[in-house]
């Protein structure tokens, strides 16, 4: 069977179709809704096939008159969204038609592409929140454990927050240096877009305080019909000295424990915060990074 791909601008794009397809799709996470594209991508074009039988997003962004393929802040995965049986080498093709130079990341399902290029694995640590609390609490490492203990010791309170900007803030002030493309503008961006998502109740703010009510760590959470995304986690150095983030994601996998729900706990490949994830017996989703240059010479040494 043949088909028909085709990329076109954000602006034509049936978003309706675009985001049912989506939504409807095992592989389809959040970060490939159009709102989300349209928040935190400079511009995007979709590449689709057939009729929304299958989607695919495209971030871009142009230096020197060339469009590359880029990764915008807090977007995780992408991917081909739907129907994978297309032949892999086919969309590859089609991309390199409108882009000869960028990154890009697949999502967990894409594993087809995976042998059409070069891709790179990255972690990414999943737990199946609809087990029930107990048997998600069994599988806790024991150096966890231990921490969990130490944590308990310490009073530390968990609770409900509506104060977001306050939590993004915390995250700019402590971790903005670990983020890919973390400029002002990108965390700008992303604040308009969660309190969008706030409205629509597909936002979570869950905090440790200590005695006096100071914030040791916030996890900023982003929710769709299949995941929850720890999409931001921030932790002071008070609360890394009080194990005020383990007890967090306990506390957060405690609340939301028996929902037919992931806990998309986003990962990492840096072993400190690999390490820490697989303490609670999370298992590894990996989805693959791609970077590709097919530009002429000499053009072929640019670098964005």
């Amino acid at each position: 069977m043949k088909h028909q791909l085709h990329i076109i601008p954000s602006q034509q794009i049936d978003i309706n179709k675009w985001n049912d397809r989506i939504s409807k799709s095992n592989n389809g996470l959040l970060y490939a809704k159009s709102f989300y594209l349209d928040a935190m991508a400079d511009q995007w074009h979709g590449l689709i096939i057939d009729d929304y039988r299958s989607v695919m997003p495209l971030p871009w962004r142009k230096k020197y008159g060339i469009i590359y393929l880029y990764t915008p802040a807090f977007m995780q995965q992408l991917g081909l969204i739907g129907d994978e049986t297309i032949d892999a080498e086919t969309v590859i093709q089609a991309v390199y038609s409108f882009a000869r130079y960028g990154d890009y990341l697949f999502n967990f399902t894409n594993h087809a592409f995976e042998t059409s290029v070069t891709c790179k694995n990255s972690n990414n640590y999943i737990l199946d929140l609809s087990l029930g609390y107990d048997p998600i609490n069994s599988n806790y490492k024991t150096n966890l454990r231990r921490n969990l203990n130490k944590s308990q010791a310490d009073n530390l309170q968990y609770s409900p927050s509506e104060n977001i900007l306050a939590a993004i803030e915390l995250h700019q002030q402590l971790q903005a240096q670990n983020i890919r493309h973390g400029t002002h503008a990108d965390y700008d961006r992303f604040k308009k877009l969660v309190l969008l998502l706030h409205t629509q109740e597909q936002c979570i703010l869950r905090t440790v305080k200590n005695k006096t009510g100071e914030i040791l760590s916030a996890a900023l959470l982003l929710k769709d019909d299949r995941r929850i995304y720890n999409i931001i986690n921030a932790t002071t150095e008070e609360g890394k000295n009080t194990n005020a983030n383990h007890f967090l994601m306990d506390q957060i996998i405690r609340e939301f424990a028996g929902q037919n729900l992931l806990f998309d706990l986003e990962g990492s490949n840096i072993p400190g915060v690999k390490n820490f994830y697989e303490m609670f017996g999370a298992f590894n989703q990996p989805y693959f990074h791609w970077h590709f240059n097919k530009l002429p010479w000499p053009l072929k040494l640019l670098k964005h």
